[in-house]
Formats: C-alpha cells, structure tokens, sequence
C-alpha cells in the first residue's frame, strides 16, 4: 500500500509532518528519498518542530555531520547517509541501530539502501521535485500500522 499526495506548497510539507508527528513512537523509523532539492531536510524540519522542538534551534541538513540530535518527544535523531555511498561499516558505526533500540526515533535522508542495517519496518517517504508530491509507504508491521493511520487523518 502506498499513499500519494502533492505538496504543492511548504505549509502543505509542514502540514503532513504534523499529522505524522502524534502518530510516531519512540524506535520508529523513518527513510526520507528523493533527489537534492526535493525537500528531505524541510520534511525533516517539521517534524522535529512538530514533535516539540522550539523555533530558536535550527535544524539543518546533517550532510557533513551525518547525525544531529534533538530534545524532541520522543528524541530525534536526524541522519543522511549520502556521502556514506554504499559503505555499510561506515553506517554501523554510526551507532544509529542501537540508538533505535533505546527508542530513538530515526529519521535518515538517503537511508533506502541501508533500512536492513537500521533495523528495518521502515515508513518509506518519497519526495518528488517536479511536480512537488509524495509518495509514502511501509515495510513492515508497524510502518504499516503508521501508514494506515495516516491515510485514516487524511
């Protein structure tokens, strides 16, 4: 099962982010694809602030950092795995799966090829840039859960 939709404007992003947001427990995971440009990092963005987080902390692409942090309900762990190309060692050493396991909520730009190393049950969002839409899926039990709901508040 898949749900599209377009996201013609940035508040119907943030719009979408909100609805998810209620919907996520602590280890759930998140993959956010699509090509540069497609607005991965402001999905990202709005969920953290929908999930508690102040507008004084910025919240930007951890590209070069590869993992950022935040103080949201339940925690945030924001990564992207693009300059990791296909490197799995790299990406276990992240400590992203344990962090999981500890009821991190994983959100990973770029993280399709390595949703097995991550612990899979993944809710799959695909981003497109033109024309601006999404298309979201699940691989798994509780993605599928997700994904039912989301589709259930649309």
């Amino acid at each position: 099962m898949t749900h599209a939709c377009t996201l013609p404007t940035k508040q119907a992003t943030t719009r979408l982010a909100a609805r998810l947001a209620p919907l996520l427990l602590p280890g759930d995971l998140l993959l956010l694809e699509g090509p540069l440009g497609a607005g991965k990092t402001f999905f990202a963005r709005a969920l953290a602030r929908a999930l508690g987080l102040g507008s004084e902390q910025r919240v930007t692409s951890p590209t070069f950092t590869l993992v950022h942090e935040y103080a949201t309900e339940p925690r945030l762990l924001h990564a992207d795995l693009y300059r990791l190309g296909t490197d799995e060692r790299a990406v276990f050493e992240l400590g992203l799966l344990p962090q999981r396991d500890e009821g991190a909520l994983l959100v990973v730009e770029w993280g399709k090829a390595f949703e097995g190393l991550l612990g899979g049950d993944a809710l799959l969002v695909e981003l497109a840039r033109d024309p601006r839409q999404v298309a979201i899926s699940a691989t798994g039990e509780r993605s599928g859960v997700l994904l039912q709901a989301l589709t259930r508040i649309e």
